[in-house]
């Protein structure tokens, strides 16, 4: 097989601005729901809050096929290896719809042990239950959406990823208003309608991911190709992507851990947390995409074989990141009161929250460390020191470190915010100083040779 040409390097801004949109049409998705059942009662909201712990910590067990995928396909990419690129493509569409399959079967049918290990109140399981069993149990299209989108987006078709989760949002928005409020004669299903349409959305989306992956990338697979795996592709996705499962698993682990001792604190303080939460996702949309968008090129650079180039595109991202994401908090912190009012008219929840995304202004700048290096050093090759950092950081200092602020120590929620602001500087720094030492180049020259080493270099013409 012959290299071909190296493609145009897209700009950061040219990729990240498409990712910025998406992520925040994605957030907008939990958002909108969270909002409707607000409509329903404080308590619904804190349901749906713990619920939704276990929904992303599903779509996690089964995303880092997608960005293990991702990352293999722009050093495919790069390097101008497209075949090579598709059949990766296919590898991590096959494998999740297994790994889904297996996360919805779990939602669904155990969803109220589920709930009831998380500590949730007794008298929010009606909410709750219905609400997990729906969302859990079509978590498997959501693993599909997933592969298909990370696809596309390593591709450089990050627009149409955008495009279908906007139609995602119109059809989830609707559908909600419909069954939560009973218009056109439907009948008010309440939490399990705003749950229906979510369902119904996440159908339509994977129908157009489908389409656009035929036409994007001129791929069609057939059902044998959902059982057909090869091993050394399986085995190069895995390199990367049980890595950033882990450190994404850790992450989310610990913060139902977190929600844990928060609920002991009484569903007030749960609701006021789901709230802030919801707010703050605003803010780190800025980072998700900026960090996904350096990913995108790192992997491209480094199938390209310019490592120094690489290096200095990251401190760029880093740089950006860091006035984009500080702007936006404070901007955030400023309206706090009425961003939160949006949700609930609770005095008490709305100056909880308000003090928790004031003290956000710390917090965030530190997230923007984590989340634009530790994509970058996954995109170099350099997965496992990020998961083994987060393990050690989380749990032996940021988990503890909330329970004995918020319930040793009574600061309740404010001492949780302490705590994971902490963790996250802390963790950052090392990143930072993870990449400034170059100690991911060896990780990127082996990735580069996985690519290389089976094809033949193009010859010019004389």
């Amino acid at each position: 097989m012959k290299v071909k040409p190296s493609i145009s390097q897209p700009t950061l801004l040219a990729i990240a601005w498409p990712i910025f949109v998406e992520q925040t049409l994605r957030i907008l998705i939990g958002t909108v729901d969270t909002f409707m059942v607000s409509h329903v009662s404080d308590g619904a909201v804190a349901a749906l809050g713990v619920a939704n712990q276990f929904v992303v910590l599903a779509l996690i067990c089964f995303n880092f096929i997608g960005i293990g995928a991702s990352v293999v396909i722009t050093h495919h990419v790069g390097a101008g290896d497209y075949a090579g690129a598709k059949k990766i493509v296919g590898t991590a569409i096959g494998v999740n719809f297994w790994v889904g399959l297996v996360c919805s079967a779990i939602a669904y049918f155990f969803a109220a042990p589920l709930l009831r290990i998380m500590q949730l109140p007794p008298e929010l399981m009606e909410y709750a239950l219905p609400f997990l069993a729906l969302m859990g149990g079509s978590l498997f299209m959501e693993a599909l959406n997933g592969a298909i989108g990370a696809s596309l987006r390593a591709y450089g078709h990050t627009r149409d990823a955008m495009v279908v989760t906007l139609f995602q949002n119109v059809i989830n928005i609707a559908g909600s208003c419909v069954l939560l409020f009973g218009l056109f004669g439907a009948p008010k299903m309440g939490v399990t309608g705003v749950a229906l349409a979510s369902v119904a959305s996440r159908v339509a989306a994977s129908i157009a991911l489908w389409v656009l992956l035929e036409r994007r990338l001129k791929l069609r697979l057939r059902l044998k190709d959902l059982v057909e795996f090869n091993l050394e592709r399986i085995k190069r996705i895995l390199h990367i992507g049980l890595p950033a499962a882990g450190e994404h698993m850790s992450y989310w682990l610990s913060l139902m851990v977190i929600t844990s001792f928060v609920a002991r604190l009484g569903g007030e303080s749960l609701a006021q947390l789901t709230y802030t939460q919801n707010v703050q996702r605003l803010v780190i949309l800025f980072s998700i995409a900026l960090g996904l968008g350096t990913e995108i090129l790192i992997g491209r650079l480094i199938g390209a074989g310019e490592f120094e180039q690489a290096y200095i595109e990251v401190k760029k991202s880093l740089r950006t990141g860091l006035m984009i994401a500080t702007g936006a908090v404070v901007i955030v912190a400023i309206f706090a009161p009425q961003l939160l009012g949006l949700f609930s008219h609770d005095p008490v929840i709305i100056a909880g929250g308000t003090l928790l995304l004031r003290m956000s202004v710390v917090y965030e700048p530190g997230r923007v460390f984590n989340i634009v290096i530790i994509n970058s050093l996954r995109a170099t090759g350099d997965a496992r020191f990020p998961v083994q950092v987060a393990m050690v950081s989380q749990w032996f200092f940021g988990v503890p470190f909330a329970w004995f602020l918020s319930l040793k120590m009574h600061w309740g929620l404010p001492g949780v915010w302490i705590a994971m602001m902490t963790e996250e500087w802390v963790r950052g720094l090392i990143m930072h100083r993870r990449w400034v030492n170059r100690s991911w180049l060896k990780y990127a020259h082996r990735s580069r040779e996985q690519v290389t080493s089976n094809l033949i270099p193009v010859v010019p013409e004389s």
